[in-house]
C-alpha cells in the first residue's frame, strides 16, 4: 500500500512541476501531465525499478485503474453541467446537428480510406479492422478539452458549442461503435446478430440516460438535507462516486448483454441536477476545486498507460499515420460542414473541428473491446499510438483554437500565493 501511495505523491509532484516547463512553452498543463506519466511510466523512470518511483510495469498502471474511471465520472459530471436549459434553447438544435453530422462524416472518411488501403495492401488491414477503426475516430476525448477549458477560463460562443458537442460526440461514438463492431463480428464470422448491432447499443444508452435521471433527482432531493457548504459538496462528491460504481454494473436479461456508459449517466446526473437544483452552480465551482488533484492524475496515469512498444512495429505505424491524417481530415470538415449547415459564424466553422481532435478514455476503451476480432490486436495498437499523438498535440491546439477566436484571455503573472497575503496596514 505505502509504493501505491509513494507512486501516487510522485505522479502529482512530477505532473506539477513539469506544469511549470509547459507554461514557460506556452502548453496547456493537460501536455505537462501526460508527458509526466510517460517519463513515469514503465518506459521511463519505472525502468530504474526503484519502489514508489514511477509504474514499472504496464499491470501496476492498470491496478490506477479505479482512479481513472472516478476521475473521468467527474469529468462526464462537470460537462453535464453546460447542459442548462437557457444554453439548449439558444443553441441546443444546433449543437445535437453538428454533433450528429461531424461524427458520421468522420466514421465514413476513415472508413473509406482503410478499406482502400486494405484494397491496395490486403496483408495490411483487414475490412472488419478498417470498419471498427472508422467508428473509433469518432469519439473525442472530454477530459483533454474540458482541462483547456477550465485552465484558460475559456468563455464564448464556440467554447459553449464545443461543450455540448463533446457531450452529444460520445452518444453518437457509442451507436456507431457498437453498430460497426456489430458488422465487423459478422464479417469475421460470416452471421449477423441484430442484437448486438441494433438492440444492445439503443438499451445501454436508453439504461445510461435513465440511470443519470435517477442519480441528479436523487441527489438533489438529498441534498436538500444539508445546508453547510461542505456537506453539501460531500454529498455531490458522494452521489459521483455512487453513479460511477453503479455504471460498471453489467447483466443479462433474456439473452440480452445489458450495461450502462461511464459517460453517459455521469453527464445526465449532471445536467438533471443543475437544471434542478437552484444553488448548482456555487456547487458545482466547490466540486470543480476538489477533483482538481483527481484530474491531474487522470492524466498522468494515462500517459503511463501508454505503450511505446508499438512504435517498434512498422504497419502500426503506416497504419496509425493514415488513421491520424484521415480522423484530423474528417472531423475539420465535418464540424466545418456541419457548422455552415446550421449557419454558425465563419470563426466557428474554422475552428470547432480542430478543437476536437483530442482522444483518449472513451477510444481506448472501444479499442480494447475491437482486439477481440481476427487481427483485432492492430486497432488496439492503432488508436495507442494516435492517442499519443492526439493527447500530446491536441490540448496545445485546442488552445490555440480558442485563442483565434478571442474567447481565452490572455494569461496575467498574478500570484495566488501573493494575492492572499493579507495587506499591510498603512
Amino acid at each position: 500500500m505505502e509504493i501505491y501511495l509513494i507512486c501516487l505523491a510522485t505522479a502529482l509532484i512530477g505532473g506539477l512541476l513539469l506544469s511549470r516547463l509547459t507554461k514557460l512553452l506556452n502548453l496547456p498543463a493537460v501536455t505537462a501531465y501526460l508527458v509526466a506519466g510517460l517519463l513515469l511510466g514503465p518506459f521511463g523512470l519505472g525502468r530504474l525499478n526503484i519502489p514508489g518511483f514511477g509504474f514499472q510495469t504496464l499491470e501496476q498502471v492498470e491496478l490506477m485503474g479505479i482512479i481513472t474511471e472516478t476521475a473521468l465520472g467527474f469529468i462526464a459530471f462537470t460537462i453535464g453541467n453546460e447542459f442548462r436549459l437557457h444554453q439548449l434553447k439558444a443553441m441546443g438544435s444546433s449543437a445535437v446537428t453538428i454533433g450528429i453530422l461531424q461524427a458520421v462524416i468522420t466514421t465514413l472518411v476513415v472508413d473509406a480510406i482503410l478499406i482502400g488501403l486494405h484494397l491496395c495492401f490486403p496483408e495490411m488491414i483487414s475490412v472488419p479492422v478498417a470498419i471498427t477503426l472508422g467508428a473509433i475516430a469518432s469519439a473525442t476525448a472530454p477530459a483533454a478539452t474540458l482541462m483547456v477549458v477550465r485552465q484558460y477560463k475559456a468563455e464564448g460562443p464556440l467554447t459553449k458549442l464545443l461543450m455540448l458537442v463533446v457531450a452529444i460526440d460520445d452518444a453518437v461514438g457509442l451507436v456507431l461503435f457498437s453498430v460497426s463492431f456489430g458488422i465487423a463480428t459478422a464479417l469475421s464470422n460470416g452471421q449477423v446478430s441484430v442484437l448486438a448491432v441494433v438492440v444492445e447499443p439503443i438499451l445501454e444508452i436508453v439504461l445510461s440516460l435513465g440511470l443519470g435521471c435517477l442519480m441528479g433527482w436523487l441527489l438533489n432531493w438529498v441534498e436538500q438535507f444539508f445546508h453547510s457548504r461542505s456537506k453539501r459538496m460531500t454529498i455531490s462528491v458522494a452521489f459521483v462516486l455512487l453513479t460511477v460504481g453503479l455504471s460498471s454494473i453489467t447483466f443479462e436479461v433474456a439473452g440480452v448483454h445489458c450495461g450502462f456508459s461511464l459517460l453517459l449517466v455521469c453527464m445526465m446526473t449532471g445536467t438533471i441536477f443543475c437544471n434542478i437544483c437552484s444553488t448548482s452552480e456555487e456547487l458545482m465551482e466547490r466540486v470543480d476545486n476538489w477533483i482538481m488533484p483527481l484530474n491531474v492524475l487522470f492524466f498522468v496515469i494515462s500517459g503511463a498507460e501508454l505503450d511505446l512498444e508499438i512504435l517498434a512495429n512498422p504497419v502500426t505505424i503506416v497504419v496509425g499515420v493514415v488513421y491520424i491524417l484521415t480522423r484530423s481530415a474528417g472531423k475539420y470538415y465535418g464540424a466545418a460542414i456541419s457548422c455552415r449547415l446550421t449557419k454558425q459564424p465563419k470563426p466557428i466553422s474554422d475552428n470547432l473541428g480542430i478543437t476536437l481532435l483530442p482522444q483518449a478514455g472513451v477510444a481506448l476503451g472501444m479499442a480494447m473491446t475491437a482486439a477481440s476480432l481476427e487481427n483485432g490486436d492492430l486497432a488496439r495498437n492503432v488508436v495507442l499510438f494516435a492517442v499519443l499523438i492526439y493527447e500530446l498535440i491536441g490540448p496545445a491546439l485546442t488552445k490555440r483554437s480558442l485563442l483565434a477566436v478571442g474567447e481565452i484571455k490572455p494569461e496575467g503573472r498574478t500570484s495566488a500565493r501573493r494575492h492572499n497575503q493579507p495587506k499591510h496596514r498603512q
